[in-house]
């Protein structure tokens, strides 16, 4: 006996095909979306723990700024105390430079050589005075360049022959002279010797 079946299969077929077909795209759909959202909540965690560094890093980086800031304020101080002392060290030197002048004058002058005048303009000390003879006045010039710890340099400016009236019939021939010397400072002539004293030696002066 032949069966003949006149349900419509292919319509059923197609309908159930097309039933799997959507199932799949769903399970496809739901399966990215979940990839998708793992993804997204991955990548927000390194977004958020970057975000931390990032905060992280800026407060160090503002603790470090004031902490440079109150190092330059502290080397601002110590540079200002600093020049503070060497003005004080340099006035309390300076007080004592007339004195150190004169005394090294005195030790430095030679026999029959006098001064009659001297100027001082910042380390250069003019000189004027009157010798028995020139080579009275070029013995005090070796003096100066040779044996002075506070002068240096000195040059003779000028040299003219001159009289002088002992008495109204007594007349001698002089050289007035016209020196330039400069003044060495007090902090390079006092702590050389302080060096010395200590048991350095102290260069010696060209």
């Amino acid at each position: 006996m032949i069966l003949i079946n006149l349900l419509p299969h292919r319509e059923e077929a197609r309908k159930r095909r097309k039933e799997a077909f959507f199932v799949s795209l769903g399970i496809a759909a739901l399966l990215g979306g979940v990839i998708c959202g793992v993804v997204y909540a991955s990548y927000q965690a390194r977004i958020s723990a970057q975000n931390d560094k990032n905060t992280f890093l800026q407060a160090e980086i503002k603790k470090l700024e004031n902490e440079i800031k109150e190092v330059s304020s502290l080397q601002a101080e110590i540079a200002a105390l600093r020049a503070r002392q060497q003005a004080v060290e340099s006035l309390q030197a300076d007080r004592n430079m007339p004195v150190y002048i004169l005394t090294e004058l005195v030790k430095q002058l030679p026999d029959g050589v006098y001064v009659s005048s001297m100027k001082q303009q910042n380390v250069t000390l003019n000189l004027l005075g009157t010798a028995q003879s020139q080579e009275r006045v070029s013995e005090f010039l070796r003096n100066l360049s040779n044996n002075s710890q506070w002068f240096a340099r000195p040059q003779l400016i000028e040299i003219v022959a001159g009289n002088v009236n002992l008495s109204p019939r007594d007349q001698r021939r002089v050289a007035n002279f016209s020196i330039r010397v400069t003044i060495l400072k007090p902090t390079d002539v006092l702590k050389p010797a302080a060096g010395a004293a200590s048991g350095v030696v102290a260069p010696k002066k060209v």
